[in-house]
């Protein structure tokens, strides 16, 4: 079976929101400034906990290690959760590369319920949307 189209545009879509939202900070995380930012609609979920986003913006100065590596890897994990926990995937691969010394590839893939895969690469998304 091939995967509907409107079906994948709703699946990267909704990637993109969860990775890329910032989700509030945790009280124990490591900022640099005062703000813990996140998303205002969080303030008042419809479900106790519920929380939009990803707590990647975490990771946007700090030097680039195996820890930060597992760390991106945990925070993309943690903001996509919700499309196994709400039946929308059975499965999220989560792939991290360390190209260069200050570079981090985050990509994804999701498992739909007929065991066929789609894919995420942000930086290919950038590409279409900015033409580079």
């Amino acid at each position: 079976m091939i995967i509907e189209g409107s079906l994948q545009a709703s699946l990267l879509r909704s990637v993109v929101i969860s990775l890329f939202t910032w989700r509030r900070a945790e009280a124990d995380d490591p900022f640099d400034d005062a703000e813990r930012y996140g998303w205002w609609g969080d303030t008042y979920p419809a479900q106790a906990n519920d929380r939009i986003g990803s707590r990647l913006w975490l990771l946007r100065r700090v030097r680039l290690t195996a820890q930060t590596q597992r760390d991106a890897e945990f925070y993309a994990r943690e903001a996509l959760d919700w499309l196994i926990e709400d039946g929308q995937v059975t499965h999220i691969n989560i792939l991290t590369e360390q190209v260069q010394s200050n570079r981090l590839n985050l990509g994804v893939e999701l498992v739909v319920s007929d065991g066929q895969i789609v894919r995420f690469n942000p930086s290919e998304q950038w590409q279409v949307i900015y033409a580079v």
